[in-house]
């Protein structure tokens, strides 16, 4: 079980990996000039109230709880309750926005155990999408990888599952996703009965969910300084959008549909910086819509052999300093900050999902400032594009267990920078 810790779902159904290094050259390939208009597209809103935004929600401060609630029991989670936290938080803008968080408490929780906030990827575009609504719908994405999240459990650990790509589903934003995963993190510290407020808190996810927990690392100085993180772990993380526009270009890619839908979602978080459906042509809207409110397989199946070229009405790129900036800004490799808690790092060197450059290039920047670093390379297990992404995940998963146990446990951080 310690092996699948952290662990992306390798079956064909299912491809979170391979998103990644496409999703940097689809948003600047949309981003042509062209005469024609069109609105962002969000997703529906969510059908349960609870997920709304109050109407008093400029009123509160980052992390504030919005409330509460109970949810039934989880089979894959043997004696754990659960609990829906909502929050206040903040968008790309400084904006207040409304998340979640949804926490497993394990069966005779010793209050003060240890806290860890698990960013599980989340490649989808649609509210129903939601970890929190995921764990209870069936999504092959949760149920294949949560249940090893009992490992921790069964040590007496609570978990943090933050929806973190927030209200409007906000795919690619990577910034907000380390924005709401400290929020989440500051709201569960303030309910007392989940006995976590004086908890030692580790962080920890692979590729996207490493994204958000890279960010949530590096964030954490200036947007939560009072958060004391005892540690983050972190695998497959990529570290710079930039880079992989500029390997791409506007042809055909094997998940060309979360790479479009990570167009949307930045289009949804930057509609007016980076006006994504305003340069797609007939073919590419309506794609658009088929993804708006779809999951990982849906817009995988709805993006089968297209291309960015395709769906524009120009094929002129990298034209738009406004969309480059956008990229800029939430690659983790161009942002000035540093972590200041220790951090464990691992991927493979033979990785072509992501751009390893950019991930050794971001240590060592964090070394040199002092940051306490033991990052970890994978052998490949198989030289196959998608197979070092996801045999990485496996292959690091234990040492990155055993690494946030010593933090909790308040072990010195090794380093080998």
């Amino acid at each position: 079980m310690i092996r699948q810790f952290l662990l992306f779902p390798g079956s064909r159904r299912s491809r979170p990996a391979r998103t990644l290094s496409a999703i940097g050259g689809v948003v600047l390939g949309l981003l042509l000039t062209t005469t024609a208009t069109a609105e962002p597209l969000y997703p529906r809103p969510d059908p349960d109230p609870f997920y709304a935004a109050p109407a008093d929600l400029a009123a509160h401060q980052p992390g504030d709880v919005l409330g509460a609630r109970a949810l039934p029991p989880l089979a894959i989670f043997p004696g754990a309750t659960v609990t829906l936290v909502k929050f206040r938080s903040t968008n790309s803008h400084g904006a207040p926005i409304a998340a979640t968080t949804t926490v497993l408490t394990p069966f005779g929780q010793r209050p003060g155990g240890p806290l860890l906030s698990y960013q599980h990827f989340i490649n989808a575009l649609g509210t129903q999408c939601a970890v929190s609504h995921a764990l209870y719908s069936g999504d092959r994405n949760v149920t294949v990888t949560m249940p090893t999240l009992n490992v921790v459990l069964a040590q007496g650990w609570s978990v943090a599952l933050p929806d973190h790509l927030g209200p409007y589903f906000a795919f690619g934003a990577a910034r907000l996703g380390g924005q709401i995963t400290l929020d989440g993190i500051r709201a569960v510290k303030q309910l007392s009965a989940l006995g976590v407020q004086h908890s030692p808190t580790v962080l920890a996810g692979y590729s996207g969910g490493g994204l958000a927990t890279a960010w949530a690392a590096a964030l954490q100085p200036s947007y939560a300084p009072e958060l004391e993180l005892a540690g983050a772990a972190f695998g497959g993380a990529p570290m710079n959008m930039v880079t992989m526009a500029e390997a791409l270009g506007l042809g055909p890619h094997r998940s060309f549909g979360l790479a479009m839908a990570a167009a949307i979602g930045l289009e949804r978080e930057y509609p007016d910086r980076l006006p994504v459906s305003s340069y797609l042509n007939p073919r590419g809207l309506e794609v658009r819509e088929q993804m708006a409110n779809s999951c990982a397989n849906e817009i995988l199946t709805a993006g089968i052999g297209g291309s960015a070229g395709e769906y524009v009405t120009d094929t002129s790129i990298f034209d738009s300093r406004e969309a480059r900036s956008v990229v800029e800004e939430n690659s983790l490799e161009l942002y000035a900050g540093v972590p200041e808690t220790p951090i464990f790092e691992w991927h493979s060197p033979d990785d072509k999902q992501i751009p390893v450059e950019s991930i050794e290039n971001t240590v060592r920047r964090w070394c040199a400032a002092g940051v306490r670093v033991q990052t970890q390379r994978m052998p490949a297990v198989v030289p196959l594009p998608d197979v070092d992404h996801l045999s990485a995940a496996v292959l690091g998963a234990p040492a990155a267990l055993l690494w946030l146990d010593a933090r909790v446990r308040g072990e010195p951080a090794p380093t080998n920078c």
